[in-house]
């Protein structure tokens, strides 16, 4: 494990120009550009906003703001946006870089570190909007953004961990990759983003705890809306977690990079 991090060092530069590349690519030709990376998840929180804050903004306690519920929305949307992207990139990784993979030479951890740095780069550049919006509409960030990185990193650990497990496994068996899309939709609807958690019944909150989303969700939520810390509790176990689908995906991947480019 340890021997395949070394490697992907030495590759560096080669991960460096990637990201890069990745960036170019998608701005390339587009008068937009840069601005089209925030857009999109912009344009689905400002839907969700128009047709549900009616019914749902009266239900967000401790947030004294018309925009309370857009706000809401969008905290949620940015951890989820890294998480999913993350998963659904690692899910084609070695697919989409079949032929890569078979005409170079070098180490095939270096893939989902490139994938990670140009989502975390799209992610951040999502967040400085938000901010400079949630500004605009008098929500003003606080002290309690220092915790938001250590968020950040659990999710890029838990996406990246769950993501490389299936992306290995879509290799070989291509059903993965029409399943794992659908999953995602359901965890999205599962997890308090666009509604809160007070209008789940009392009887079935507790399993809210089971997803690890919710955690990171509601870190979010605690900090980009409420202006307090997160519950680290739920956080760290998350983070065991995430370590652990780490370790799991990095053994299966170990196992199976030889397979991989016979199967691709």
């Amino acid at each position: 494990m340890f021997g395949m991090l070394k490697a992907a060092w030495k590759y560096r530069h080669f991960i460096y120009s990637s990201i890069k590349n990745d960036f170019r690519t998608k701005v390339a030709r587009s008068k937009l550009g840069l601005a089209w990376m925030v857009l999109h998840p912009l344009t689905q929180v400002l839907m969700y906003a128009l047709v549900l804050s009616a019914v749902l903004s009266t239900k967000l306690p401790g947030i004294d703001n018309r925009f309370a519920y857009a706000i809401y929305i969008t905290s949620g949307i940015l951890v989820w946006s890294l998480f999913s992207e993350l998963v659904s990139r690692c899910l084609t990784i070695f697919i989409d870089n079949g032929n890569l993979m078979k005409k170079m030479a070098f180490p095939r951890i270096c893939l989902p570190i490139i994938v990670s740095g140009s989502t975390l780069f799209n992610n951040v550049m999502l967040f400085l909007t938000i901010v400079v919006i949630f500004s605009l509409l008098g929500h003003l960030a606080g002290a309690t953004l220092v915790w938001l990185p250590l968020l950040m990193v659990v999710t890029t650990a838990l996406g990246i961990g769950i993501g490389l497990i299936f992306g290995v496994l879509n290799v070989f068996m291509r059903d993965i990759g029409q399943i794992v899309p659908i999953i995602l939709q359901f965890g999205f609807w599962f997890t308090p983003i666009i509604y809160p958690r007070s209008i789940i019944p009392e009887a079935y909150r507790s399993w809210l705890d089971l997803n690890p989303m919710y955690h990171l969700v509601s870190g979010y939520q605690d900090i980009l809306v409420y202006n307090k810390s997160p519950q680290l509790y739920g956080v760290m176990i998350v983070a065991l977690i995430s370590i652990l689908l780490l370790i799991v995906a990095l053994v299966l991947f170990r196992k199976a990079n030889e397979e991989m480019v016979d199967a691709l």
